[in-house]
């Protein structure tokens, strides 16, 4: 069948994943700085000086980059959004996504693209029609069948609604990653609960945990069978991946600017791949089968097919935390890399009897800021020059490493979860 031009949209929540996202091929990235964003309390998340070298590395791969700034902003708050956006405007970000009207205007005024973020909610053609006055791009409600996306896009090309820019209004929908249940992310619970506004990025995903119910009259406890029933399993679309790209949309985001470098650069892969399967008519069963394992293997709190093939109701958590099948045992650090040798010089810091070793036939992970993802298994070993069949906690230790790593990289062993 033939295929739009589409991107994938890959989340950066620091500069691994940004490597990771970059090596794996996405079009596009997303990411936050500082507190404006839906990722604020993330450990991870980049600050305004960040973003020349942020656009630098993405112009350098033709990504575009995409600056969060959707959360719900009060008057003390708009100094900041601004220098925020000036700053983007001259580092080149190519648009921000955003749900507020404040960011709207200036982003406007000082000519900067827009982005309506899921937080606005956007589930029919007159709300299109509203924003298009301000965004090119509109970030669909999450709640939306492939059906009612379908039809948003036709009447977006029957009747050529254009946005600021003069070009058609494009459409964005989330197809991997984590769901909240509150309607398009906006949840109150986290609030409430512990005065630590989701809708400020600063979620405390109460919705995640067990809870028991107590009868008021009797105060005796009930424990469900399910005790997560709140708690979302994420959405994957690559079962009816085929589906998604009839619907008409050209952006497809990925979550998950809080997880790991291991998950962006697994979910972006299985996901490119999706696209030229499709493209090139090759998306089958057996090709379906192995990017649902590649996908479960990295962090997962289970999948769902979400709204989009008209679930009315959602499917909840079992267990707490991810449900990967495979799990990393951070062992150490990479100390030098010999170009010429093709060999990478590690330190192990870490790890105790048996997980703490490393041998021959093991898969690793390496991590790193510029080096991104790297996975691999050992065929050799060395310590001073001479072979070994496994090292352990104080070693330093050569091995063969294809591309280049860097000194201070993350060294990790794979495992079965």
């Amino acid at each position: 069948m033939a295929v739009e031009p589409v991107e994938i949209l890959a989340p950066a929540g620091s500069y691994e994943s940004l490597s990771a996202a970059l090596n794996a091929g996405c079009d596009a990235v997303y990411f936050g700085v500082g507190e404006l964003n839906m990722r604020a309390r993330s450990r991870n998340n980049f600050t305004i000086s960040d973003l020349p070298n942020i656009v630098a590395q993405c112009k350098a791969r033709n990504v575009k980059t995409s600056l969060t700034l959707n959360t719900v902003l009060f008057d003390a708050d708009l100094a900041l959004m601004r220098t925020v956006v000036d700053r983007a405007v001259d580092a080149g970000v190519s648009a921000v996504i955003v749900s507020d009207p404040a960011v709207m205007q200036y982003a406007a005024r000082v000519g900067m693209r827009v982005h309506m973020s899921t937080q606005s909610n956007i589930t029919n053609i007159e709300a299109v029609r509203f924003y298009a006055q301000w965004a090119d791009v509109m970030v669909l409600a999450r709640e939306l069948t492939l059906d009612q996306v379908s039809e948003i896009a036709r009447v977006i090309r029957e009747e050529k609604i254009t946005g600021p820019s003069g070009n058609w209004i494009r459409l964005e929908i989330f197809i991997h990653g984590a769901l909240c249940m509150a309607v398009s992310g906006k949840c109150y619970l986290s609030l409430h609960a512990q005065n630590s506004s989701a809708n400020r990025g600063s979620c405390a995903q109460n919705c995640r945990r067990p809870y028991i119910v107590t009868d008021k009259k009797t105060n005796n406890e009930l424990e469900v069978d399910n005790e997560y029933i709140m708690s979302a399993s994420d959405l994957c679309t690559i079962p009816f991946f085929d589906q998604v790209l009839d619907a008409g949309v050209e952006i497809l985001k990925i979550e998950g600017r809080g997880r790991s470098a291991d998950y962006v650069h697994s979910t972006v892969s299985c996901y490119r791949e999706a696209v030229e399967a499709v493209r090139t008519g090759t998306f089958t069963p057996e090709k379906i089968a192995v990017w649902e394992e590649q996908l479960a293997s990295v962090y997962n709190r289970g999948f769902w097919d979400g709204y989009y093939l008209g679930r009315k109701t959602g499917e909840w958590c079992n267990v707490f935390g991810s449900q990967a099948t495979e799990r990393k045992i951070y062992l150490g650090h990479c100390k030098n890399y010999y170009r010429k040798a093709s060999a990478g010089v590690f330190y192990v810091e870490a790890g105790a009897q048996g997980a703490g070793r490393l041998k021959y036939g093991d898969e690793i992970l390496i991590t790193g800021p510029t080096t991104g993802v790297m996975r691999l298994k050992i065929n050799e070993l060395r310590i001073d020059d001479e072979s070994v069949a496994e090292v352990q906690k104080g070693d330093l230790f050569t091995t063969p490493v294809p591309e280049k790593v860097r000194p201070s990289d993350k060294l990790f062993k794979i495992v079965p979860a």
